[in-house]
């Protein structure tokens, strides 16, 4: 790490698009329904990721986020994804 380098965190969501299918989450709404837990109309599973990116300033560090997301984290074909920053 240089001085002129700073470490960015980023939390990403990666889930189903509307409309694919989803079997786990539909399994976990009947399991809810089922037991009597609430009343849940729908169940989305998905996937959350921490990253922490070492850049020299923020717009590079989403530049890096965004081109991670898109080539490796998320199936474009049916997966959507959004990250944002996080403080800690």
């Amino acid at each position: 790490m240089t001085s002129e380098e700073t470490t960015f965190r980023f939390k990403v969501e990666v889930v189903l698009k509307n409309g694919v299918l989803d079997p786990q989450g539909e399994a976990i709404k009947q399991s809810i329904n089922i037991n009597k837990l609430g009343n849940v109309l729908d169940v989305k599973q998905g996937k959350l990721f921490e990253l922490s990116v070492l850049s020299k300033d923020i717009e590079h560090a989403v530049s890096d986020v965004e081109k991670i997301c898109s080539d490796l984290l998320a199936n474009s074909v049916i997966e959507d994804y959004k990250y944002y920053e996080v403080s800690e």
